[in-house]
């Protein structure tokens, strides 16, 4: 039996993700789930007879195994940013607003954020309203980098990868980042993630964006904007962020993530001093 905040995995895919039942609905006289992924930023819906509902102890190996591998990426980051960093600079981080369609990825996020040591922001709202809130959002918050993120998919069955019918909410990001680009054109000034699982690379890109999701049509993980802004925010501002790099940095790599050449957003200043001091933006 399937219930209304299970987790699950879908056996026509392996089992190769787990899920979290949001609802369970009826339609043609079938029982379909609604279903938001545990680590990936996939929706989708299934059949109940196509789920397998996980234990307790499967579903603490399945978090057990992705925390060991971000893990070692956010210790690969902090130590050679440790190792890298000049004792005679201090050093003004970039503000991050971080918009989400899901309240449990955006706490993910932000508590990644927190343990990278970044100053960020995060607002949770549907992505078809991200676009309507941006001006008030990004004239509060002040922000060097936009990430815009939420449930997206890719349905082959409503048309091809060029029909943004074909897509759950890229339409919306495409519409979000037209938006912010209204406000601050620049795309230097303001450095733009966007996407979700799956979305259309291409478009969000054409829209503005510095960096989107997904080349391939392959699912990213929650984290995946996280670890692009740290690249971006780790990088001097008079320096190019290297593309290959930042990406390899990423979960899903090229197949899920890409964008353009951007310069880096962080700030030094000289000299340092014994004393801890705040600058705020």
């Amino acid at each position: 039996m399937v219930n209304k905040g299970d987790i699950v995995a879908r056996r026509s895919y392996n089992e190769d993700i787990f899920l979290k039942v949001i609802d369970v609905t009826v339609s043609r006289g079938e029982k379909i789930a609604l279903l938001s992924g545990v680590l990936y930023r996939l929706f989708a819906d299934a059949g109940l007879e196509d789920l397998a509902v996980k234990t307790k102890q499967q579903i603490s190996h399945y978090h057990l195994s992705d925390s060991q591998d971000t893990y070692q990426k956010l210790h690969k980051i902090v130590f050679a940013r440790n190792f890298q960093k000049k004792e005679e600079y201090f050093e003004i981080p970039p503000h991050v607003l971080h918009l989400d369609g899901d309240e449990e990825y955006l706490d993910q996020c932000l508590s990644a954020y927190r343990r990278l040591g970044l100053k960020a922001s995060g607002l949770c709202f549907p992505e078809h309203r991200h676009a309507s809130v941006l001006e008030e959002a990004l004239g509060k918050h002040n922000a060097d980098i936009l990430v815009l993120t939420g449930h997206d998919s890719y349905k082959k069955k409503k048309g091809n990868r060029e029909d943004m019918d074909s897509y759950r909410s890229s339409r919306h990001f495409v519409e979000a980042v037209k938006t912010a680009r209204q406000i601050q054109p620049h795309k230097d000034q303001l450095v733009i993630f966007a996407g979700g699982c799956q979305s259309h690379f291409e478009a969000i890109i054409e829209a503005g964006a510095n960096f989107a999701s997904s080349p391939k049509r392959m699912l990213i993980h929650a984290l995946d904007p996280v670890f692009i802004v740290e690249s971006i925010s780790q990088t001097p501002m008079d320096s190019i962020v290297s593309l290959k790099e930042i990406i390899e940095h990423t979960v899903t790599g090229t197949d899920g993530v890409g964008g353009i050449e951007t310069l880096g957003k962080l700030r030094r200043g000289y000299p340092n001093t014994e004393y801890n001091f705040a600058v705020k933006n």
